[in-house]
């Protein structure tokens, strides 16, 4: 009997998800993670013709320039706050380099959509996602797409920066706080 609990206990510690392995980039959280690109596209937040604002100073990882718009959206029939962040890069670029072509200095858009109550009840239902230009979705060093609740639990990443601000939410007053 103690060989059968200890076997247990060994194979149930092996398959228990570190942090680092909590799940996000799952077939679901592609999925919706294309519904969000699809309604930012018909609100002009994303691709041909998206509405523009003046660039601003940012930091890693975001992005050096930045512009950032807050709204609302509908996905699959829910309504939630919706953050749509593009970064501009490479380090030293400037506000004029940005504002003369955008479109050559548009390094990724990261965005926060609250989701439906109970969707991650801890992160107040925040779906974070990080897309390419072209809408695909960028991937972590582990080649993990980056859509969902990322890197929930772990040291760094969404989740772990944002929830060190009230509302997960940035402004230029809490920057540095």
């Amino acid at each position: 009997m103690r060989h059968l609990i200890a076997s247990t206990a060994i194979i149930l510690a092996a398959g228990a998800a570190t942090a680092q392995d909590a799940p996000f980039g799952t077939e679901a959280d592609k999925d919706y993670a294309a519904q969000l690109w699809s309604v930012m596209e018909e609100l002009d937040m994303v691709g041909d013709g998206m509405v523009r604002s003046y660039p601003y100073p940012g930091v890693a990882p975001h992005g050096m320039m930045l512009e950032t718009f807050y709204t609302e959206a509908t996905v699959g029939g829910h309504t939630g706050d919706l953050i749509v962040k593009r970064n501009f890069g490479p380090e030293g670029v400037s506000e004029g380099e940005v504002l003369a072509d955008p479109d050559t200095h548009l390094a990724a858009i990261t965005v926060m959509f609250r989701r439906e109550e109970g969707f991650d009840a801890d992160n107040q239902d925040w779906f974070w996602v990080k897309y390419l230009p072209d809408g695909s979705l960028d991937r972590n060093p582990a080649g993990m797409e980056l859509a969902g609740r990322v890197a929930k639990g772990a040291d760094q990443g969404c989740i772990a920066c944002h929830s060190g601000s009230e509302n997960y939410l940035f402004t230029n007053a809490s920057i540095g706080q």
